[in-house]
């Protein structure tokens, strides 16, 4: 493990510290996607999301979604399907293919995910750099059938998106995840946003300004998660 905590290169993205932006979600504008900027804003619970119309936008909401493993709940039906599935999981063997397939993942009443182009380059570079990392879920004829991508900010790793073209498969990916952390020594998972799949594996909303304090101390901590 690193003797220091992580210490992120300067930005020169603007924003509101998040301490101070209330009831706001929206932290900042600015069309940065520098790797510089990227892990900036990840160290200091902020994330990028492109919105239709507007410059890019950076939010750090007042409520954030995390899963802390002790409350981790894997339904009976989903364990038995994850015992009797032959899918082999890897780990940052196949980056912008599951990047490009959280991309062209199609979700309800969207045309496409919220994976611009720049976006996609952007933390393309960023796990050249060795800070973003994926799981992969492969099947028995070695076709990609799922896997997520996220951010490691110094000690805590922030999901972003996940995609399968088979069931269970972003599922089991997300639990491999968690379980590689955890022995990493890392005790809970930067989710940004709730959604019904993560609150049914025990996902909760926690205040922004615990979030951060959790944040800071489990980078103080020094963890090397991959």
């Amino acid at each position: 493990m690193p003797s220091n905590p992580f210490h992120p290169p300067p930005t020169r993205l603007q924003v509101i510290p998040p301490q101070l932006a209330g009831n706001a979600e929206v932290v900042g504008v600015g069309d940065d996607l520098s790797p510089e900027t990227l892990l900036w804003a990840y160290t200091h619970g902020i994330f990028p999301w492109p919105i239709d119309g507007y410059p890019l936008l950076w939010f750090c909401p007042p409520l954030r979604a995390i899963l802390d493993f002790d409350n981790l709940h894997v339904s009976e039906r989903l364990a038995r399907a994850r015992r009797a599935s032959k899918f082999t999981l890897t780990i940052d063997r196949a980056f912008d293919r599951v990047i490009a397939g959280c991309q062209l993942s199609l979700r309800p009443n969207q045309p496409g995910t919220w994976i611009t182009p720049a976006m996609l380059s952007a933390y393309q570079n960023l796990h050249r750099l060795g800070y973003a990392h994926s799981v992969e879920v492969w099947d028995t004829d070695g076709a990609l059938v799922g896997g997520l991508y996220g951010v490691s900010a110094g000690g805590v790793f922030c999901g972003e998106s996940m995609f399968h073209t088979v069931s269970n498969a972003s599922k089991f990916a997300l639990l491999f995840l968690c379980e590689h952390l955890q022995m990493r020594g890392a005790g809970w998972l930067d989710i940004q946003m709730m959604t019904p799949h993560l609150a049914a594996l025990g996902a909760t909303e926690i205040p922004r300004n615990e979030f951060l304090d959790r944040l800071e101390q489990d980078q103080a901590r020094g963890l090397e998660l991959f």
